[in-house]
Order: structure tokens, then C-alpha cells, then sequence
């Protein structure tokens, strides 16, 4: 799925990402949040090409309370096993979808993440993602997540702050269910937004954010030390 909001000046590499897919998904939901730009009309304009290849395209806009719970409501929607979501902004490798099925062929996982390249004015750098006991987003990205129907029908994003991905990655990697890294590149990640912006400010605000995750997730001292390290590291270097 991709969750939109006044995005057309970059949907359209988002979506011909899963449209070109070597391993084709059985469905694309377009998830927008009531745009005020030409963002439907473009999704709208893909329509024939994924019908053409026998892939259900569904687009909905209406308004939405923020991207998780426009990501809930694409969850609601789908009928697939695995549910991935490529941001607006961002576009996935056109194998992405035959590695993930491979591997969950394999495996079985719950829970799927991998290597993201991470899109900069400066220069790209590759994230390596990593299976590790200690739960710190330096090992995982959201871009790479892709999480089956059956954990999504028991863990849901909570809808409350910008780092509720990461919430909902601890309260899976902490559950039952099986979580997969491959050492694959699968999703790139266009720098910018809500949690990369730069200032002290703004990194103490994120950092209230990831406390309260913390919190809820009964996370010791050393997570607090490893966030703080990271924000402070975002608002130095970006």
C-alpha cells in the first residue's frame, strides 16, 4: 500500500515501483488523506496498468487523523498474506517483492525487515538492518517492513505519535511471532520529514516521542541512552 497526502510530485515513483515488480503483488491500495492537489488523478491514471496484469488497485481519500491510521485503514483493506507500505516519497527495488516472497517461503516470518538506501542531498548511504535482542532503530527501518495479515490482525499501529512504527516493530520482535532480516537491499528511503529534521528542539520533541515508546514497552535505561544518541545524532550531522 502507500498512504498520500498532496504527494504528485512523487507518487508516481512510488507506484510504478509496485507496478513493475518482478514478483506482482496480488493487490495496491492508495490510501490519501483527502489531497488538495492532483495526487488521486495521478493514482487514478495507473489504474488500467495494474488491472492489465491482474492486480486489484483500490484507491480511497478521505480524511485520516495521521499516515498510521491511514496505514490501519489499507491493513483493513487487504486481503494478502504479507502487507508492505512504500511511502509516497520513497520507491522499492523491483525485486523487493520476490525476495520477501521467497523468504517467506523459507521461513514463515511474522515479521520481515532489510537493508534500506537512504536518499541524501549529500550522498546515498546504505542502513544495514540487523536481528538483534536489544530493540534499537539503528537495526531496523520501516521502508523494509513487511508484516503478514495474521500479526497485523493483532498488533495495529496505535495512531499517537511519529515513531509509532517503531512501537508496533518492539511489540512484535517481543511477541510469538517469528521476525526475518535478510541482508538485502529492498526499499529506498528518500531523506526528509517529520523524523528527520534538524534542531535541538526538534530533537528533544522526537526524543519525548521515543521516551513515551520506551515507557509502553517497558524498555530499560539503555534504550533511553541509545535514543538520545541517536536524535542528538540527527540534529548535529542530519
Amino acid at each position: 500500500m502507500t498512504v498520500t497526502y498532496n504527494s504528485s510530485e512523487t507518487v508516481s515513483k512510488a507506484i510504478e515501483s509496485v507496478l513493475n515488480q518482478t514478483y506482482s503483488p496480488l493487490e495496491y491500495t492508495i490510501v490519501d488523506g483527502l489531497s488538495t492537489d492532483n495526487t488521486v488523478e495521478l493514482a487514478e491514471s495507473y489504474r488500467k496498468a495494474f488491472e492489465d496484469k491482474g492486480i486489484k488497485y483500490t484507491i480511497i481519500s478521505e480524511k485520516d487523523k495521521n499516515m498510521y491510521e491511514a496505514i490501519n485503514k489499507g491493513i483493513d483493506l487487504s486481503s494478502g498474506v504479507i502487507i508492505g507500505s512504500v511511502n509516497s516519497d520513497d520507491f522499492y527495488e523491483l525485486d523487493c517483492l520476490e525476495k520477501v516472497a521467497k523468504a517467506y517461503e523459507e521461513t514463515k516470518f511474522g515479521m520481515l525487515y532489510a537493508n534500506v538506501r537512504i536518499i541524501k542531498p549529500t550522498g546515498n548511504v546504505i542502513k544495514k538492518a540487523k536481528k538483534k535482542k536489544f530493540l534499537s532503530s539503528r537495526y531496523w527501518n520501516h521502508p523494509t517492513t513487511f508484516i503478514t495479515k495474521e500479526v497485523y490482525d493483532k498488533y495495529r499501529y496505535k495512531c499517537e505519535l511519529a515513531y509509532d512504527d517503531y512501537d508496533l516493530m518492539i511489540r512484535i520482535r517481543k511477541s510469538e511471532f517469528k521476525t526475518v532480516v535478510i541482508d538485502e537491499i529492498l526499499s529506498n528511503f528518500v531523506f526528509g520529514g517529520m523524523t528527520t529534521q534538524k534542531g535541538l528542539k526538534e530533537a528533544m520533541r522526537r526524543m519525548k516521542m521515543r521516551s513515551k515508546v520506551y515507557r509502553d514497552n517497558n524498555c530499560g535505561i539503555l534504550y533511553y541512552i541509545d535514543g538520545l544518541m541517536i536524535e542528538l545524532g540527527k540534529c548535529l550531522f542530519g
